[in-house]
């Protein structure tokens, strides 16, 4: 499993309206900053503070349960085609890229055009291709949907809570095979849990459940998840979630209950963002270009590295610049993310079927 920083959730981000959830807006927002600043510092306790992918897979859940309200081939289609074309737009890039520096591909060359497995590429491109785990991840969830709800309601609570199950077996039983077979099922395994909560505050089983019982499971959760992290980081080599799938799915499902139950629950909206425009105006740019952070936040930390490196060259900048601190290439990195959103971000209003727009 590769760091969350392995959703963000392809969510078609509407017109700004009065509908808008903007408790789920500004999680979703949360996330993407924290895969970004992981992806900067590599901070091991990044994912403890604020597990990315547990929240968005399950803000993703929730979403799609909604849109399951109308058939669910259509429902399908549809996130498919919101999914792929900024993929394609950043895979010409990136294979491009792999291609000049040596990469020959096989068969495999498939996933660049459908990614139901882990897109191949060369060592040289890795810090670029290794988050679109996350994509197959999704794109899986969402063809399963549909099975998953029908199965949900069978038994909504026992679902739920044997949706843990497959990880401990994956843990304790029978190791997944080392291949994209291996990795789709480890990955649907760790954060089936969170698509599935997600599911549950959209059916309304969350708002019936009373307080005390959940608390309890989930600090439970989150307990096993930091005990087994932290005393399994001498067999993992670190501490960090995204390297202990048993101790992610475990936290993850903790915080994301949580989260999901004061939503349903104690009805929070955070309506009170729209008295800050600044800051709300960001949450909804964050929210409509939600895959173009994702996708390109990877090649703007590694466009950073020699755009600072010339920053050296002028000694103004070199005396009163922080050029060596991360926090210094955090900032750069944001810049040109900034820049991608207008150059690229496009794209997702053409996926959306939706005029396109430079800044949402």
């Amino acid at each position: 499993m590769i760091g969350p920083d392995r959703e963000l959730a392809p969510e078609a981000p509407p017109a700004r309206t009065g509908g808008r959830d903007r408790y789920f807006d500004t999680l979703r927002a949360l996330a993407l900053v924290r895969v970004v600043a992981y992806h900067t510092f590599g901070w091991m306790w990044a994912g403890l503070v604020f597990p990315s992918m547990g929240v968005m897979f399950a803000l993703a859940g929730s979403l799609m349960a909604k849109s399951l309200e109308r058939p669910a081939v259509s429902v399908i289609k549809s996130r498919i085609r919101r999914l792929l074309p900024p993929f394609w737009l950043w895979g010409m890039f990136v294979v491009l890229a792999m291609l000049l520096h040596g990469w020959m591909p096989g068969w495999q060359v498939v996933y660049w055009v459908v990614p139901l497995g882990d897109p191949p590429g060369n060592s040289w491109g890795m810090q670029a291709w290794e988050i679109l785990w996350y994509l197959r991840a999704y794109l899986w969830f969402v063809l399963l949907s549909p099975l998953l709800l029908k199965v949900f309601r069978l038994a909504p609570l026992a679902v739920l809570l044997a949706s843990l199950a497959p990880i401990v077996v994956l843990q304790f039983v029978w190791q997944a095979p080392d291949n994209r077979f291996g990795s789709c099922l480890l990955d649907f395994a760790t954060f089936l849990f969170c698509w599935l909560v997600g599911i549950a505050h959209r059916e309304g089983v969350l708002a019936r459940l009373r307080p005390g019982p959940v608390v309890v499971l989930s600090l439970a959760a989150l307990a096993y998840g930091a005990w087994f992290a932290l005393t399994h980081q001498a067999e993992y080599g670190s501490y960090d979630l995204d390297d202990i799938p048993l101790a992610q799915a475990f936290w993850s499902a903790g915080f994301v209950t949580l989260l999901m139950y004061s939503k349903a629950f104690f009805k929070v909206d955070f309506a009170w963002l729209a008295r800050f425009q600044r800051l709300d105006r960001i949450v909804s740019v964050f929210n409509a270009r939600a895959m173009t952070i994702y996708l390109w936040h990877e090649i703007a930390l590694i466009l950073a590295v020699p755009l600072i490196d010339q920053f050296w060259n002028v000694p103004a900048f070199a005396q009163y610049l922080p050029l060596e601190s991360q926090w210094f290439m955090f900032g750069v990195g944001w810049v040109l993310i900034a820049l991608a959103i207008p150059l690229v971000g496009w794209v997702e209003d053409v996926a959306a079927k939706r005029r396109p727009r430079l800044l949402p």
